[in-house]
């Protein structure tokens, strides 16, 4: 099977663009694109998610790891304690339980392709004393609190 691509809307024929999250997590202009959903021998889930120019996924963490590779513009990865610059190309692996959020910059879009398995846990946003422990780090406080 294909799906072809529209290099203009950034979308595959036959594959609903859907509402990023529908568990009340706080996000910011946030569509995803389910390309496969586990068949075969290959239990996983292949999806292409996008974020508008000044939107950010939800800050969270959760047992299961996945692997993201920026596949449109620039932005930020929180990943941990660190933040990064990222951009078209770039392949970052989220380790379990490790707290991470997309950003894209102003005037840019940032779209990654994102693996996981089809079966998972769900996701958990940062407590109020991994927050605190995050915001101790002055760079991820300014980072946290400029959204």
């Amino acid at each position: 099977m294909i799906k072809t691509f529209d290099e203009e809307q950034y979308t595959w024929d036959g594959v609903d663009t859907l509402v990023y999250k529908q568990d009340g997590s706080p996000f910011k202009d946030v569509t995803r694109q389910v390309l496969f959903n586990g068949a075969f021998d290959i239990p996983c889930q292949f999806r292409y998610f996008e974020v508008k120019p000044g939107g950010y996924s939800t800050l969270e963490h959760h047992e299961h790891t996945h692997m993201v590779m920026i596949f449109r513009g620039h932005g930020q990865c929180l990943l941990g304690d660190a933040i990064v610059d990222v951009k078209v190309g770039d392949f970052i692996e989220i380790p379990s339980h490790t707290i991470h959020q997309f950003r894209a910059n102003k005037g840019d879009y940032v779209g990654f392709l994102c693996l996981v398995n089809v079966e998972r846990d769900k996701v958990q946003i940062p407590s109020a004393e991994e927050m605190e422990a995050l915001k101790a780090n002055p760079a991820i406080k300014e980072f946290l609190e400029s959204c």
